[in-house]
């Protein structure tokens, strides 16, 4: 399991960019990191310098032909593994006059590294890759921010309506399709809103979760101040 999930609305996943008609059309091949396709997909970036890597922030589809890969397999390991160390969502290269097929030591590397490397079999235009992508992740962007606004809005409405806190925390556990729970700094509980997994009893998953966490928050879960 990919150690780096999506998150809604920050981006798009490697799946759904391959899935955009700019890289659909050349024919992607997945060569490593078959499993890691849910990794969001903040930014893209084309480019064929062999220090690309230095370039980059992370969370980045990048697009190359090859050329910066280098010739030796030193280097094809070193490129593959700054990219997996600067965390970038995938590398996606396209096949053509520098490489017929990617070498064994770039894919080995990709696999090693957890990197998900995709080879495009046809010649895509870049600019209508990115310019694809980065429409999907600016509307997922500004639908998030509308959800957010909704949200806003009902529980406002709910408490000008004489509604309390488990009013509250019933609009945002709809809205986050998980549990919301209210606890005190020392971590006893006052509210708690929306249904566990398969319908569990909310305070049931909040002692489940508390069992295990006694000290610590739980691994996934989001926490927030109320003043």
């Amino acid at each position: 399991m990919d150690p780096r999930p999506d998150t809604e609305g920050a981006g798009i996943t490697v799946q759904r960019a391959l899935e955009l008609p700019g890289l659909r059309s050349g024919l992607p091949e997945i060569l490593a990191g078959a499993d890691r396709l849910g990794r969001t997909v903040r930014w893209v970036h084309a480019g064929e310098v062999p220090n690309i890597a230095s370039l980059l922030k992370g969370g980045e589809l990048l697009l190359t032909t090859g050329y910066g890969l280098g010739t030796r397999p030193t280097d094809q390991r070193a490129f593959v593994r700054t990219l997996a160390e600067r965390g970038i969502a995938a590398l996606v290269v396209e096949l053509g006059p520098r490489f017929a097929r990617l070498p064994a030591t770039l894919v080995e590397t990709a696999r090693t590294a957890g990197l998900p490397l995709v080879q495009l079999h046809r010649e895509v235009p870049f600019v209508t890759v990115t310019e694809e992508i980065h429409t999907e992740i600016v509307n997922g962007h500004y639908a998030l921010l509308q959800r957010a606004e909704e949200v806003h809005r009902r529980c406002t409405e709910a408490l000008l309506g004489g509604g309390g806190v488990p009013q509250v925390l019933a609009i945002l556990a709809g809205a986050a399709g998980n549990p919301v729970f209210l606890e005190t700094p020392d971590g006893r509980l006052l509210y708690a809103a929306g249904p566990g997994p398969e319908g569990a009893d909310p305070l049931q998953v909040w002692e489940g979760l508390r069992g295990q966490h006694k000290d610590a928050p739980p691994a996934g879960s989001v926490l927030v101040d109320v003043p």
